[in-house]
């Protein structure tokens, strides 16, 4: 049981990595939808293959080993994607991606209901089994990436079903199972570790483009790494993020630079903060391959601190295995780089710099992912340029490079972020302290985007600052978008001198308003009422378009989970001829399993986006959080019959408490958390588990204390118990980052806690009935 659960779990998380490669970051949530999807099916399915002849354990034996193959062509569909993703290929995904999950489900269902009057030691081992694959996950994606991560899965499943056979006595069957695990084992081999040139199963096409000359390929747990010849120029190198996201290899000899090279460095958009401060003291956020180290080096900066999240490209490429395609830039004695989440090291640190840089950091893969309209960026946030600007020194510049469009987005919300953080600093006139220049020509604005750099100063600009702030402009043939002393005719002037910022924000044509750590979705600039303007009328063939096309991929999943949901509900009443309960009591108690259900994602989705900040990557705070969860919920349900009995007194006190906890722990991560980022990884990592540990215990009692009195109840009702709340956790799946957007990360925490009282109702509904039952 805990060797199927550890498989499914370790599937499922794989996926996310492949989708955030494949497809788009907030495809992860599609990879949860499709999870809890195939599981709640599987669970219907599971009174079906019931009735089957043979006895239980050789029929949980040929699932295992059948699963061990649909695992296979679950990723062999998923990496199948050719140049477009269709709706026609992204539903055929979702059901194929669904089908080792199903089977899972009918697995960890057939058990449970064999052993009803022991569910919650099941259920314990089942969440103990999931927890252990989230431990396995960051392993094995290091050492084996992600396509190959899905068949150490298939290779579980082969074990589990050994070892079904062997409590079943079918000597050949397991046999058999051994030798197919043996053969998949091979498979592993054979596709990464002995035949890196010919791989069967990888990734070839990712959003639409297919991947080709890549040199070097290194996964880790939240990004896959390559580098490729530059489109531009082949002779130069880039890294590629995650099949999509680019950062150059910085290549110059400093002691010999032309006038060509220094052009290149100091005349370009992000090189105007040097042009007005050269040879600051320097940190760069998101370094990557050293171009604004280099920029920073060649305006005269001997002291350069560059701080980059990733370790494969800190580490791997500019410093062990390939330091030559950047002439050992990341080894010289005056550049510091820290692999380091970018916002946490600022939090901790001491010291203060003349320019903080951050250029393009995250484009097209927010936090090592895809496009990131409706993903979490925290560098972002009127927190986050608060510590900025308290780390700059009296002369200090903040340096923002982004897209910018007509009319202008990413780069004007970038104002709004600064006119906060400036005003909660005490500047009464924020317009004095702001500077924008543009790279690029007005053919551009309209489709693949300008380079607007955003220059924000800790104290408002001098006349000399502005007058090197021309020179360099005119020198690098860039536009003067705003001038403290000018009154250039353009949004960014209308907004920072507007007599009220909000009301223009409100009316303005997207959504621009300065961004919280609570909401921290930076790229999400489609206003509420614009959606179906946005999706009927953006040329794809827009910058504008790629990052914000989550949102029809949005409705496209919402309305994928919908059917899901729909098909969940109907497989009672199709494959088990079962209907609803007449009896309106049962009727109500069954809205309890919805209710947890929904609860319980929403809690969880909540949480993981929450602690991104925190952990500092998405793919850290997936892991910790679902471990977390799993282990404490494990033990809650181990625990659920031992301290419930046959109260329903204490059943409703659970309930209440789980809500509370809830509440608290929204408390916490709003008030805590922040305070606490400094500390380094391995204390957060311990601190988040605390933190999850009480809520999770509780939060694993509702499900099987409930179920085992539905089975006493009305024992045919148990398969609508299972429908319900896979269905609600489908839902809740996406409705969870809907909520996030619109409402807030700890909104959407607490909405968990007021499901987990309406499933209290449910349970108060009837006290004389609840006691009977009981």
């Amino acid at each position: 049981m805990a060797l199927t659960t550890l498989a499914t779990l370790l599937l499922e998380l794989s996926l996310t990595r492949i989708f955030s490669v494949v497809f788009y970051y907030h495809f992860v949530f599609l990879a949860i939808s499709i999870a809890l999807f195939g599981l709640g099916a599987g669970g219907v399915f599971s009174y079906v293959v019931a009735g089957w002849k043979g006895n239980l354990f050789q029929k949980l034996g040929r699932l295992s080993a059948l699963n061990s193959f649909l695992v296979i062509l679950a990723v062999v569909v998923v990496l199948a994607q050719g140049k477009s993703l269709t709706p026609g290929y992204l539903t055929m995904t979702y059901f194929a991606a669904a089908l080792p999950f199903f089977v899972a489900g009918t697995i960890v269902s057939l058990v449970v209901s064999e052993t009803i009057e022991r569910v919650n030691r099941i259920y314990f081992f089942d969440l103990a089994g999931a927890a252990g694959g989230c431990l396995l996950l960051v392993f094995l994606l290091e050492a084996f990436g992600g396509p190959d991560t899905t068949i150490v899965a298939a290779v579980l499943f082969a074990a589990a079903a050994a070892i079904w056979h062997g409590m079943s006595g079918a000597v050949k069957e397991r046999a058999a199972s051994v030798a197919l695990a043996l053969a998949l084992f091979g498979l592993l081999l054979f596709n990464g570790q002995f035949n890196r040139q010919f791989r069967l199963i990888d990734v070839v096409y990712a959003k639409g483009q297919k991947l080709e000359h890549e040199s070097f390929v290194k996964w880790n747990s939240f990004s896959r790494i390559a580098i490729a010849p530059n489109k531009g120029d082949p002779e130069r190198r880039e890294i590629i993020i995650d099949a999509d996201a680019s950062t150059g290899i910085a290549n110059f000899d400093f002691a010999h630079l032309s006038e060509h090279d220094l052009r290149d460095l100091l005349y370009q958009g992000p090189g105007l903060p040097y042009a007005i401060r050269p040879a600051a003291r320097t940190l760069i956020i998101g370094p990557g391959g050293g171009w604004d180290v280099a920029r920073a080096l060649a305006s005269g900066s001997h002291d350069i601190t560059g701080v980059e999240i990733n370790p494969i490209i800190a580490n791997t490429i500019m410093r062990q295995k390939f330091p030559e395609l950047s002439r050992n830039l990341y080894l010289r004695p005056d550049v510091h780089i820290h692999v380091e989440d970018g916002r946490a090291f600022v939090r901790r640190s001491t010291e203060k710099y003349q320019v903080i840089q951050a250029t393009l950091v995250d484009t097209w893969a927010s936090t090592a992912a895809g496009a990131f309209a409706f993903s979490e960026n925290n560098l972002y946030t009127t927190e986050a340029f608060g510590d900025y600007l308290t780390h700059l020194t009296d002369d200090g510049i903040l340096a923002f490079t982004r897209w910018g469009f007509d009319p202008p987005r990413e780069s004007l919300r970038l104002i709004s972020l600064a006119m906060v953080a400036l005003g909660n600093l005490g500047e009464a006139d924020p317009a004095q302290h702001i500077l924008v220049g543009r790279e690029g020509s007005h053919a551009d604005l309209a489709a693949w985007g300008a380079k607007d750099t955003v220059l924000i100063s800790r104290r408002p600009f001098q006349a000399e600052d502005l007058n090197r702030a021309r020179h360099a402009l005119a020198e690098a043939h860039m536009t003067a978008v705003y001038l403290p002393d000018e009154r250039l005719p353009n949004q960014f002037t209308e907004l920072l001198h507007s007599p009220n910022p909000s009301e223009y924000q409100r009316h303005y044509p997207f959504d621009i308003s300065a961004v919280t750590d609570n909401r921290p979705f930076f790229f999400y600039t489609v206003q509420p009422s614009d959606l179906w303007n946005f999706i009927t009328r953006a040329s794809e063939h827009s910058e504008d378009y790629k990052i914000n096309s989550a949102v029809p991929l949005l409705f496209e999943l919402l309305a994928i989970s919908v059917l899901a949901t729909v098909i969940v509900l109907a497989l009672p009443p199709l494959v088990l001829r079962t209907r609803l309960p007449r009896q309106k009591p049962v009727l109500a108690f069954l809205l309890y399993f919805l209710a947890i259900g929904a609860a319980y994602i929403l809690v969880e989705v909540a949480l993981i986006q929450k602690f991104v900040l925190f952990l500092g990557h998405p793919t850290y705070a997936l892991t910790v959080v679902i471990f977390s969860l799993l282990v404490s919920s494990g033990l809650g349900s181990y625990a659920s019959r031992r301290l419930i009995q046959s109260s329903a007194r204490r059943w409703r006190l659970a309930l209440v408490c789980v809500a509370l906890l809830i509440g608290l722990l929204a408390v916490d991560v709003s008030v805590l958390l922040p305070k606490a980022i400094t500390l380094p990884l391995y204390w957060k990592i311990m601190m988040s588990v605390v933190l999850i540990l009480p809520a999770g215990f509780l939060m694993g009692m509702p499900f099987p204390v409930g179920l085992a009195r539905l089975e006493k109840w009305e024992s045919t009702s148990v398969r609508w118990a299972w429908s319900l709340n896979a269905a609600a956790s489908v839902l809740g799946s996406v409705a969870s980052l809907v909520l996030a957007i619109y409402l807030g990360l700890v909104q959407t925490l607490l909405i968990g806690g007021v499901l987990y009282l309406a499933a209290l109702a449910t349970v108060a509904r009837d006290p004389a009935r609840a006691a009977k039952v009981l």
